[in-house]
């Protein structure tokens, strides 16, 4: 589909993923004020919003920003269809003025301007992730499609980006929440901004067509407790790798293997007589995907049955050529299991000379989360990756991250948003904003600055203020300074807009940017604050602006 340059057609952006984020994914009143901005002429007033959150979530001091290249999507196909516009004729009082539907006729972002943080990057409350510059008609339809597409994309990149952390870089982590996700299209977000965030692959077949994300996945419970013998697997055949022989009865060896391991002293009688339905659901599994063994080994017993079955079909197919990749282990203690499950292995390796079977693959899932993850480090586990789901993708600890979107300038003239609420109190103006890195290579703080001042410089000492608090201030001299936001759509200004990069660069963004933070930032208890500034010009305005605008009491 063709984009737009400079309000223009511009080739190489697609409408949204998702079609029915369309101009009407909005909220009423959003039509109702463009009515009465329209209605009063003021529709083509220049506004300047700023898109921000207001505290970071799950108790962490950290963001990853997703979402933006769905908004920007968005504003690149905005435009009403004529079935859109009979709608909201019908929606609002018949007394609006037809020419109203003339003036939504000939709507789009032509004229307006997005300055945005990059995909990817670690953010800080208070800092504008998006500046959306236009009519204030357009921006103002524009807010709850926008809010909508970055609330939940970043809320569940910061969480994945949070279970790596726990996980440890070194973990496979595997994103299994489509079928818990809100619906369909919570399901398509969550493994997209998942795998932003940091996980290795999802189970959702959809979004790696979609976007392209590794796919994983074996076989579930139903399918082991389908099978009631081996003698339901009639084609028992396989050859070998190379294509060398054939064996004619792989089940036959699969089962010597058994009895060979049940003779064995060196695994202490662990087990007796295997549930043989599971062995022939495992044998079934091998024969169809012999390069790819993976099994559910917890449906019956895990170490009475499901290891010592695993192992017999995995030695079988050693025999063969082939490596089995490994077990997954979905309840029970997953410390102990995954622990006993490794020695076995080893075991194995040992007795019977099979080169890296002590290393073979185990999985775990089981209703994981960052809690779960944590404790498994504490107590000691073999786990070698992880499959998350419902805490995931449901953001379970957290359900919203509470993106607002705030006037901060009209025609020029600077707003400000009061409130007894301090944190509440919004940052006035066009501003520009900053990244200070210190001398070890770690950001410092995060700089707010008006639009016309100028810029921060390495090496130069500047004083870095708390927006309200007036006694939260110091002196930094940056060893580097990295400005933060860049036109993603430019509208009629003329200037260069910034390409919107594959998921997979944006992954490695976030990877890169979360490696920059600071350890104890990142820590998933008790992390110390982030500092988020502004200049010492920006501060005595705002608190100007403050004065200004506040009413002033009067007592009797």
């Amino acid at each position: 589909m063709a984009a737009v340059a400079n309000g223009q057609k511009k080739e190489g952006i697609d409408g949204p993923t998702n079609p029915m984020v369309t101009p009407l994914l909005t909220d009423l009143y959003q039509f109702t004020m463009a009515y009465a901005y329209w209605k009063a002429g003021k529709h083509n007033d220049r506004a300047v919003f700023d898109l921000y959150f207001r505290r970071n979530p799950f108790g962490g001091e950290y963001t990853v920003f997703a979402g933006l290249e769905e908004c920007i999507k968005l504003i690149a196909n905005f435009r009403f269809s004529e079935d859109e516009i009979a709608f909201i004729k019908e929606t609002l009082p018949t007394s609006c003025e037809d020419g109203f539907y003339d003036y939504l006729r000939g709507l789009d972002c032509s004229n307006v301007e997005i300055h945005a943080i990059s995909e990817g990057f670690v953010v800080s409350p208070k800092i504008p992730l998006l500046r959306v510059e236009g009519p204030v008609a357009v921006a103002q339809l524009l807010e709850t499609p926008l809010v909508n597409l970055i609330n939940y994309a970043s809320l569940v990149a910061t969480n994945a980006a949070r279970h790596r952390f726990v996980a440890g870089k070194s973990k496979l982590l595997l994103e299994f929440g489509l079928r818990r996700a809100h619906g369909p299209d919570g399901g398509i977000g969550a493994s997209k901004y998942c795998y932003m965030g940091g996980f290795d692959a999802t189970s959702n077949v959809a979004a790696g067509k979609l976007f392209g994300i590794p796919l994983r996945g074996t076989h579930s419970h139903s399918f082991v407790s389908s099978f009631m013998s081996p003698d339901e697997i009639t084609e028992k055949s396989l050859h070998s790798s190379d294509g060398s022989h054939v064996c004619e009865d792989f089940v036959g060896s699969a089962q010597a293997w058994l009895s060979k391991l049940k003779r064995s002293n060196l695994l202490g009688g662990i087990f007796g007589e295997t549930n043989q339905s599971e062995l022939a659901a495992f044998a079934s599994y091998a024969l169809a995907f012999p390069k790819n063994f993976l099994a559910l080994v917890d449906t019956y017993d895990v170490m009475r049955s499901g290891i010592p079955n695993f192992c017999a079909i995995a030695l079988a197919l050693h025999d063969l050529g082939y490596k089995a990749v490994g077990i997954r282990l979905d309840s029970g203690d997953l410390a102990y299991l995954s622990c006993e499950a490794r020695n076995f292995f080893i075991t194995i390796e040992k007795e019977f000379g099979v080169p890296d079977f002590g290393k073979t693959n185990i999985t775990a899932s089981n209703d994981l989360n960052e809690e779960t993850l944590d404790a498994l480090n504490k107590q000691g586990h073999e786990v070698d990756a992880f499959g998350i789901g419902t805490h995931l993708v449901t953001c379970y600890a957290q359900p919203a991250l509470g993106v607002v979107f705030k006037l901060v300038e009209i025609n020029n003239q600077p707003r400000i948003k009061l409130s007894e609420d301090v944190s509440k109190v919004s940052i006035p103006c066009k501003k520009r904003s900053y990244r200070l890195y210190g001398k070890e290579g770690y950001p410092l703080v995060d700089l707010m600055t008006g639009e016309n001042e100028t810029p921060p410089k390495a090496g130069e000492r500047i004083l870095c203020r708390h927006p309200f608090i007036e006694s939260k201030r110091a002196y930094v001299v940056p060893q580097r300074v990295e400005e933060l936001m860049k036109c993603y759509w430019p509208g009629r200004s003329g200037k260069v807009r910034e390409e919107l990069p594959p998921l997979k660069v944006i992954r490695e963004r976030c990877i890169k940017h979360l490696e920059q933070m600071r350890p104890d930032h990142m820590r998933r208890l008790n992390p110390t604050p982030y500092k988020v500034s502004v200049s010492a010009k920006l501060y005595d305005f705002i608190h100007f602006l403050w004065l200004n605008e506040a009413p002033v009491g009067e007592l009797q």
